[in-house]
């Protein structure tokens, strides 16, 4: 791959030659792929011959990549496909949260990381996954429902809607867009959109949100601060501007030395950061920060048992899932959704089951017509692979229809 001369000037530099050389083999190595198991949907791991990623409870390294897109469990929420660096939030989060928080996942399409926090915090925490761009919203959502969490509300807000509101979140994470360095060798599309010029407009950019969302931290509030990119602009400086502007204190977590995280590359840097590079790290680039917001005169925070009406409180904020499904009332019908289906609140046992074979799930998420056994009871009825649901069907008897939302449906088989 041809990268840019001057992010390989200035990174050759920042790396040292050492790990240099090991970032420029890797994009000659296959790329690793990695998964984390819903801890919600699924005691047993689907994928017993793979590798722990040592970071993560539930994260795996695959031997191989696989066609996702046609395994059913993947539409069910039993796993979701993510990068292994992005998986060390659940470390982090299990070390320095210990109690029921209100939390915000400020930037949080397509949702990885937000799924990943509500299985780390502990029972009784609530989240807000938001997404200011309305297309990564609507992914973000879908990614969202088919984890099925009911404690997760799904927002489509800018940063600074939210500092007009009187919510107060004890845990922030903000996975600033960034210049994205550390996905050249997966994405390579984004060799072609990196420029100095965008990185400073990223480091600008990422100082603004953090501006606009610091009001909603209570005092003594955690900030997770995270990019997918290697320069010490987006990074370091960025973190040293939120200690001397913003108010706030680095906090560290322990790590092993066989994970190969990196801290700081900057000599005088004294303070705890955590860097993910391939080629050292069995992972793509990541960096992230822990910081924890001094003390003021509030304290008090939003409390996770009123936080979903807290927020549908405020017009301003758009809440495109309040984390319980409902059904669509259709004439003198409601229509369970699929939502409700992949949710965990939702009494299932309410509607007859029935189990599809993986031509015929398969069949179901393409959104095609199913005919279902004879005894099959008529009306709504609850599909489901290797015992997870899927969706919902209208046994008419000589047909199904299919009530996949098309939104969702597998479009190439």
């Amino acid at each position: 791959m041809n990268l840019p001369q001057e992010f390989t000037d200035y990174t050759s530099r920042l790396f040292g030659a050492a790990r240099w050389e090991r970032f420029v083999q890797s994009f000659l190595q296959e790329t690793p792929v990695s998964v984390r198991i819903n801890p919600w949907k699924s005691a047993e791991n689907p994928f017993p011959n793979a590798d722990p990623v040592p970071w993560c409870r539930q994260g795996f390294w695959l031997k191989e990549r696989r066609r996702f897109t046609v395994d059913p469990l993947f539409h069910a929420g039993v796993y979701y496909v993510q990068e292994a660096a992005s998986l060390f939030l659940d470390y982090v989060l299990r070390q320095v949260v210990t109690a029921p928080v209100s939390a915000l996942d400020l930037c949080a399409a397509p949702g990885g990381k937000s799924t990943l926090m509500r299985a780390a915090l502990p029972q009784g925490s609530v989240l807000v996954s938001n997404e200011i761009d309305r297309r990564r919203a609507n992914i973000l959502l879908e990614n969202i429902l088919k984890q099925g969490h009911p404690d997760v509300l799904v927002t489509h807000n800018a940063p600074k809607d939210f500092a007009k509101t009187n919510l107060l979140f004890d845990v922030i994470l903000t996975d600033a867009p960034c210049s994205g360095e550390g996905l050249f060798r997966r994405e390579p599309d984004a060799v072609n959109e990196w420029s100095p010029q965008n990185v400073h407009f990223c480091a600008q950019r990422q100082r603004q949100i953090l501006s606009d969302i610091w009001p909603c931290l209570k005092d003594g509030g955690l900030l997770i601060y995270s990019t997918c990119t290697f320069n010490t602009h987006e990074n370091e400086e960025t973190v040293r501007w939120i200690t001397e502007e913003l108010g706030a204190d680095i906090l560290s977590v322990p790590v092993f030395s066989d994970w190969q995280i990196t801290g700081s590359l900057l000599a005088h840097w004294q303070q705890p950061v955590y860097r993910f590079i391939p080629g050292t790290t069995r992972s793509e680039g990541l960096f992230m920060a822990i910081l924890r917001k001094r003390e003021g005169e509030n304290t008090f925070s939003t409390l996770p048992s009123s936080l979903r009406a807290q927020v549908k409180k405020y017009p301003l904020l758009h809440v495109l899932s309040d984390g319980i499904p409902q059904p669509e009332a259709k004439g003198r019908e409601q229509i369970p959704s699929a939502a409700q289906a992949l949710s965990l609140s939702i009494q299932q046992a309410d509607f007859p089951r029935a189990e599809l074979c993986l031509e015929d799930a398969l069949r179901y998420l393409h959104r095609e017509t199913l005919k279902l056994p004879g005894n099959t009871p008529r009306g709504f009825v609850l599909v489901t692979y290797h015992g997870h649901p899927l969706g919902f069907v209208k046994n008419l008897g000589n047909r199904a229809n299919n009530l996949y939302p098309k939104p969702w449906a597998i479009r190439n088989l």
